[in-house]
């Protein structure tokens, strides 16, 4: 299961958090993710898939 989805279901489904925004930074391929209901969370993600 990619972390994406698997970050997406914990956020939405588990922490009943929307998810506003997800990209992908054009250098560093960090994929940025805005939660919250005031987009107050933000998760960057890099390549390897580890969370900070």
């Amino acid at each position: 299961m990619s972390l994406i989805y698997r970050s997406s279901y914990y956020l939405t489904y588990l922490a009943l958090q929307p998810i506003h925004l997800i990209c992908v930074g054009e250098r560093s391929y960090n994929l940025f993710v805005l939660v919250g209901s005031a987009e107050e969370i933000e998760v960057k993600i890099p390549p390897n898939g580890e969370l900070f």
